[in-house]
């Protein structure tokens, strides 16, 4: 990505414009909790400069340079953040409505001395839709055996808690990702990750688009295109925002190709972080299931 992960010079990665695909969604609201679902908007400001400054580099990697920027700043000045996360993901070829989470996120953090002092941690308690809303999710790196705590909604399952396996069957239903790899941070590692793989191969658009919004953020857009499909790519497109003022991705989503010319992508996952709030100096409590705040039955 560009010169610092959060530049507010843009980047799609693509020959086509965000704006194709990102121009507005409107979907309904629910007044009883507050909640909108995200809306997003690409401006039809481009810049080449970039390009043109880097005609002999990958297409990736200035958006390399932003990750591996913004995952420098995560580190340096980020200890943890709550939000509502939504999201929607492809589970065994079909997307699923999209889930509205209250979400804290705790990074792993080191004493002085480099030892951990404070274990990576994540709370979530579901707002909808009525299928899981009163779920509760708790997860700390190296606590409960390295299992995470949950217990569904409603009258009679709230009261059972349960202890599974981040990553066993039961824990992943309904996920492509375990709770050990939710956030931002994770988000922005992942990406790292498939950057440097793509970079091997040629046949992939990057374009850099500024003045980007989510639910009135102001975002720098990147836009990833792999036109042609390939065993070793991921994905056929991906948009990433970056929040422009926070310095941090807001919103993730990629798509699959197409099975014939001329058809929609399928969307392959969505991750949306809205009402951001860092650096709240969460606590040990706040990861605990005995927090009286918390419907675990432990």
């Amino acid at each position: 990505m560009t010169k610092s992960l959060l530049s507010r010079r843009t980047l799609l990665l693509g020959g086509t414009a965000l704006a194709c695909g990102l121009t507005r969604a409107t979907y309904g609201e629910d007044q009883r909790q507050g909640l909108r679902e995200p809306v997003y908007r690409v401006s039809n400001r481009t810049s080449n400069t970039q390009a043109q400054n880097v005609a002999t580099e990958h297409p990736l990697a200035p958006a390399l340079r932003i990750a591996e920027n913004g995952l420098k700043n995560i580190n340096e000045n980020i200890r943890d953040y709550e939000c509502t996360l939504v999201k929607r993901e492809q589970i065994s070829g079909k997307l699923t409505d999209q889930e509205f989470i209250y979400t804290k996120v705790r990074h792993e953090q080191a004493d002085p001395s480099g030892n951990p002092a404070n274990p990576f941690g994540v709370y979530m308690y579901f707002l909808k839709p009525s299928s899981v809303k009163g779920r509760e999710v708790l997860y700390v790196k190296g606590h409960n055996n390295g299992n995470l705590m949950a217990h569904e909604g409603g009258a009679l399952l709230k009261h059972v808690t349960v202890s599974l396996d981040p990553n066993g069957a039961l824990a992943m239903r309904g996920n492509r990702y375990p709770i050990t790899e939710v956030g931002i941070k994770n988000l922005i590692v992942r990406l790292i990750e498939v950057a440097k793989q793509d970079m091997q191969y040629g046949e992939c658009d990057v374009k850099f688009y500024n003045g980007a919004k989510i639910n009135g953020r102001v975002c720098t857009a990147i836009e990833v295109i792999h036109p042609v499909p390939r065993k070793n790519f991921r994905f056929h497109k991906a948009h990433i925002f970056i929040d422009d003022e926070l310095q941090i991705p807001i919103r993730y989503a990629s798509w699959e190709w197409p099975s014939k010319q001329g058809e929609e992508p399928p969307m392959l996952e969505e991750y949306t972080y809205m009402n951001m709030k860092l650096n709240n100096g969460f606590t040990d409590s706040d990861f605990d299931p005995a927090n009286a705040k918390y419907g675990f039955n432990v």
